[in-house]
């Protein structure tokens, strides 16, 4: 039977309402929310919202970093009939003005003062615009339209439960719950109209499929606008009653990672491969004798995983490198609970993958995108291979293209883009088709291999097709590489923009006799440039003639969601990069 997200509230907060649902640090000490709480903040909250003046179908914006108040005022807009449209804490106010125009926001919810001061700054373009929650500091002296969100629920218990129930009783499931924008990489964001089937049925799925109880914790750090998030800390917890922990930052991820030792971890291929260049650059000052113990577990790591996926029994020797190596790797990185590890959001290198395999940690891939409510597909610890993104949703369709686009289809796929006809008829098709734009390879084992961005193809002046994420993939192994953009759309060859690691360079530089010592100097050191020269050439070796890399230019920092070469989801804004590097890209082809 169809569900809409407060059902699934009420009966979680019925079931569970004594155990934890949320915890946010405070002053050193981890301040719990229960279930109980959670329902009935919720409701005060979308009371509050009431009282402000907020009709169904209008929207409610909301700013900040995760902690408890981004959920109770996205389930708060949801029960009072409006839509929750999440805003990337890294936009201009340009872009915040759209988002909030564009899903005419009646009520924007900001996490502090910078956010409040950004929202003032472009009221006058808000015309729908009747007031702002603050939901941390003070908001006194900001205006007579700008509440705490203390002074939220304290208008929320003025307004009758009954008047609350009256427009949760209105809501069907397959009506419009809430939107998600995209990040905008190629022009202004589309809005992602997801319906409470949508959402709930999603979520359902995940739980069912990854096995999650109530007992499960989980570590809520990726942005909240984004539905990859929601669907593992926000509404997957919801479903089960489990606990989601709010990270303090994401300079303290690691920190945290180690207190809430999660059983469900979900992070971008950039926070894995980050994690990679550490546990590489930690090893590297082990002894001769460690290196040799880490090498032989390493190499029973990937035994094991190898007959994990054949069915086959682990190797002679699998306890004894667990004790030795694998526990201690999971324990430091705060691992050691995880059932489940998983990546999705963007491509990550099959080498990358093998790494961490290697160490016994699998990485279960996870594709989709927010217009089929997150998943298209799972990796499963019993069904899974390295390079592969997994299996389809139970209950849901794939297939390929002539020219080998994935199509996928089922309850997950999205109502449409919000005020945008157009754009929906050429994503979904008279069949229900969803259009990824991604190419694709499903193989006899069932499982989908993503083999490049349709749009994001280089075609070389030869006139030979080129995805470049793989390629980008082998060139981030160099040790000293931490990232990667690959161009020669319509150039009569490949060539490459590098970004060193902060953790690995320097050593690497060293051993290649370099005295250089900062990034910057290790950049322009030409000892240090004829050693990337030929760990290129290494890359190479293993590729076609067209597809090898024959220039390339080494940036003296890291491309940034702060520079602009990012999506909030640290994926490359390929245009953007093009456009900032155009002199670089240039002088390779001079």
């Amino acid at each position: 039977m169809a569900e809409r997200i407060m059902d699934v509230l009420e009966r979680t907060a019925g079931t569970h309402g004594a155990r934890p649902a949320m915890k946010i640090k405070e002053g050193g000490t981890w301040r719990t929310t229960t279930w109980k709480e959670y329902r009935d903040q919720a409701h005060l909250a979308a009371r509050g919202f009431m009282k402000l003046g907020l009709q169904p179908g209008q929207g409610v914006a909301i700013m900040s970093f995760n902690r408890p108040e981004w959920f109770l005022a996205d389930v708060g807009a949801v029960a009072a009939g409006g839509y929750p449209a999440g805003i990337y804490t890294t936009l201009a106010a340009e872009q915040c003005q759209y988002i909030a125009d564009h899903c005419e926001a009646a009520v924007v919810v900001v996490e502090n003062r910078q956010y409040l001061d950004l929202f003032l700054s472009i009221r006058g373009q808000l015309p729908k615009l009747k007031a702002l929650v603050l939901m941390t500091g003070d908001a006194s002296g900001s205006g007579s339209d700008i509440y705490t969100w203390k002074q939220l629920l304290e208008m929320g218990a003025q307004v009758p439960e009954a008047d609350l129930r009256a427009r949760i009783d209105a809501q069907k499931p397959q009506d419009l719950c809430t939107l998600i924008y995209t990040s905008g990489t190629t022009g202004p964001p589309k809005a992602v109209a997801l319906s409470h089937h949508n959402v709930v049925w999603t979520a359902q799925r995940v739980v069912e499929t990854y096995e999650v109880n109530a007992d499960d914790q989980f570590l809520s750090y990726l942005p909240l606008s984004h539905i990859a998030e929601q669907v593992v800390s926000f509404h997957g917890p919801m479903a089960t009653g489990g606990c989601s922990w709010f990270a303090e930052s994401l300079e303290k991820l690691g920190e945290n990672l180690r207190e809430v030792r999660p059983q469900f971890f979900f992070a971008v291929p950039r926070v894995w491969e980050k994690m990679q260049a550490a546990i590489q650059a930690a090893g590297a000052q082990n002894s001769g004798l460690k290196k040799k113990i880490a090498a032989w577990a390493r190499g029973i790591g990937a035994e094991t995983g190898r007959a994990e996926q054949e069915g086959r029994s682990r190797p002679l020797f699998y306890p004894l490198a667990r004790k030795l190596v694998f526990s201690k790797v999971r324990e430091k990185l705060g691992l050691d609970r995880a059932r489940i590890c998983a990546t999705s959001t963007a491509p990550i290198s099959v080498e990358t993958l093998q790494f961490f395999l290697s160490l016994d940690i699998p990485i279960m891939e996870v594709y989709g995108m927010s217009e089929c409510t997150g998943p298209a597909t799972f990796s499963t610890p019993k069904r899974y291979t390295p390079g592969k993104v997994g299996f389809p949703l139970p209950g849901t369709e794939i297939k390929t293209a002539e020219d080998g686009e994935v199509l996928m289809r089922g309850p997950h796929v999205f109502l449409g883009y919000y005020k945008n006809e157009a754009a929906t008829r050429e994503t979904v098709d008279e069949q229900g088709w969803l259009h990824s734009g991604d190419i694709g390879e499903l193989g006899g084992d069932g499982l989908l291999r993503i083999t490049d961005r349709k749009k994001e193809l280089l075609i070389t002046s030869g006139g030979k097709n080129i995805g470049p994420q793989i390629l980008e993939s082998k060139l981030k192994q160099i040790r000293a590489v931490s990232q990667a953009v690959v161009v020669g759309d319509r150039r009569n060859y490949l060539a490459a923009l590098l970004t060193l690691d902060p953790a690995n360079a320097p050593a690497e530089a060293a051993a290649a006799g370099s005295q250089a010592r900062t990034l910057e100097e290790i950049a322009a050191c030409p000892t240090f440039r004829a050693y990337l020269e030929k760990q290129v050439e290494q890359v190479n070796a293993g590729l076609a003639r067209y597809e090898t890399i024959k220039r390339f230019h080494v940036l003296p920092q890291e491309l940034s969601i702060e520079g602009g070469e990012l999506t909030p989801t640290m994926k490359l804004k390929r245009r953007v990069i093009y456009d900032k590097y155009a002199r670089e890209i240039e002088g390779l082809y001079a």
